[in-house]
């Protein structure tokens, strides 16, 4: 998804850079906190369903990750290089987070919690 509204919207305000790259950086740390912290707290409660509803906040979670590198990228507050790196930590966390909800999913089918 393009950001161009961002920059382009109107009656934005006359906000810092410092300011706008401060609060970037600090909603990318919460939103990449919050897959691992998700994923934790489900595999710590009862059941498969709600297990799974964990991960779907964490998937959530990876895709405001996503959207604020990209974001991050189009600013130019991260060059094309950490960009690249970035979104193949992103990517390989995807995959795994993927591949947990199948595992999970098919679980929950198995075994219905009552």
């Amino acid at each position: 998804m393009r950001s161009d509204w961002r920059s382009n919207a109107p009656g934005q305000p006359n906000a810092s850079p410092d300011a706008d790259q401060k609060a970037l950086a600090e909603q990318l740390l919460r939103a990449s906190s919050s897959v691992p912290l998700n994923i934790a707290e489900g595999s710590a409660r009862k059941g498969s369903k709600e297990f799974r509803r964990f991960l779907d906040v964490a998937r959530g979670s990876l895709a405001e990750v996503e959207s604020a590198l990209e974001l991050a990228k189009d600013l130019e507050y991260i060059d094309a290089a950490d960009y690249a790196r970035l979104d193949a930590i992103a990517t390989e966390t995807a995959k795994t987070l993927w591949g947990l909800l199948r595992k999970v999913g098919d679980t929950a089918m198995r075994h219905p919690t009552p």
